[in-house]
């Protein structure tokens, strides 16, 4: 059990008790039962109807990295050690479920799995090796635009703003940052993308607080007004001016001195782009303001309690105004992610990515630490689409190609659970 207080200037104190929800049936069985059955995948495909007798070469770096590790193990011992371990934790939770040991007990899981699959992957004759490093630089990569996005979710739900458009809020930005990036330069791109996502998200406060307006529903509404305007507007202006409007600068690898130089963490966290840094900074950010500020504070409140925190003096609409075209302009940033990536913007970029940092957002229970790491999963998941389709033919391409989709409908569905979402989220707020 833990307990919000809200302190006013004038020492009043409203305390608001919040209850641990226990380990639910469907979590229970959704666990067990998807740790079970990927354990037992695992010895089937990849132990017994694996590559016998061969070795996966495994290296944690590039080829013409100096002094990276190089090791080889034989990968169908391995199969059959990750998958007897990982059915074991299957029937271990079914058992004996606790709530502490979810986070941990689904980590090892998925980390068996992966670490046998890329032991197959490498035992076969077309994949002579496998790159860790390059591996998680590309899932971090494909993480950044969801972690922007489902740190926008979290400072508007926060607020008690349900805000279903974020893939909107990140295809105005992607859009203005090509615009912009195209005629000024990097820097002006991303504050455009940033000031798009913003005016989304007033747009998205004005009709949800002003209005009232059903905030799913104004949610869809806004993702397919942002389809459709930048569509046009491709279509009207970028097309037909490609080299002059629709032509951005790519983004540049910048290393930290020290840092970067660190063995196989360097070249992972630092040793990349401008906007990775930012993203780290936001992380950071919005953490300590939800949970070490009086500013976060009183958002919590307002998401919890709004009529009480009125009652203490706490401007409960400005509070939601603020957190909620706050949280439009990271999304927009990530959306900027998209366009500096490519070199040019195309019609729906975003490819439903603001969709998957919702589910990121709900998978991590609305709090920036776990928002990061469920879309820190669903990139890796994105990076081994792109390893599989290239490596394991085998493996029909329509499968592979469901690979990110299914992991954000099993954690989502499957895995999470029952979750308890902020008290007052969606609904709206009338001054007595």
């Amino acid at each position: 059990m833990t307990t919000a207080t809200v302190q006013t200037p004038d020492q009043l104190v409203v305390e608001h008790v919040v209850t641990r929800v226990p380990v639910s049936r469907a979590q229970r069985l959704g666990a067990g039962l998807a740790l079970v059955f990927i354990g037992l995948v695992t010895i089937w495909r990849f132990g017994v109807d694996g590559h016998h007798h061969l070795d996966a070469s495994i290296r944690l770096g590039a080829l013409n990295a100096d002094h990276v590790p190089h090791f080889t193990v034989p990968a169908t011992p391995v199969a059959y050690v990750a998958g007897g371990v990982t059915a074991l934790l299957g029937v271990l939770w079914l058992l004996a479920p606790r709530r502490r040991f979810f986070g941990l007990v689904m980590g090892v899981g998925i980390f068996l799995f992966v670490a046998a699959l890329l032991c197959w992957l490498a035992s076969a004759s077309s994949f002579s090796t496998v790159d860790v490093v390059g591996l998680l630089n590309s899932g971090i990569a494909l993480a950044v635009p969801l972690i922007l996005g489902a740190l926008c979710g979290v400072m508007c739900e926060r607020s008690a703003v349900i805000n279903v458009a974020i893939e909107g809020q990140m295809l105005a930005g992607a859009f203005a940052s090509a615009l912009i990036g195209s005629l000024v330069g990097i820097t002006a791109g991303m504050l455009a993308g940033a000031f798009a996502g913003a005016l989304i998200g007033a747009i998205l406060a004005v009709f949800a607080i002003r209005y009232l307006v059903n905030q799913v529903v104004l949610g869809v509404v806004l993702n397919v007004f942002a389809a459709g305007l930048t569509g046009f507007l491709y279509d009207v202006f970028m097309q037909p001016h490609t080299d002059t409007l629709n032509t951005t600068p790519l983004m540049e690898l910048h290393k930290v001195p020290l840092l970067g130089d660190i063995p196989v963490l360097g070249p992972l966290l630092f040793d990349t782009y401008t906007i990775v840094y930012i993203t780290y900074v936001l992380i950071i950010a919005v953490d300590v303001w939800l949970f070490r500020t009086r500013w976060g504070l009183r958002t919590r409140a307002v998401g919890e309690h709004p009529r009480a925190a009125d009652t203490v003096g706490i401007r409960v609409l400005a509070m939601r105004y603020r957190n909620v075209i706050l949280g439009g302009a990271i999304a927009g940033l990530g959306g900027a992610y998209f366009i500096f990536s490519v070199g040019q913007f195309q019609k729906n970029i975003t490819s439903g990515q603001g969709f998957i940092a919702l589910a990121a957002l709900i998978f991590g229970r609305w709090s920036p630490r776990g928002a990061v790491g469920a879309a820190l999963l669903f990139g890796f998941a994105s990076a081994m689409q792109v390893t599989l389709s290239i490596n394991a033919p085998s493996i029909p391409s329509n499968v592979v190609a469901m690979v990110p989709y299914l992991a954000t409908i099993l954690a989502v569905a499957g895995l999470v659970g029952k979750v308890r979402a902020p008290a007052a989220d969606g609904e709206p707020y009338v001054k007595g």
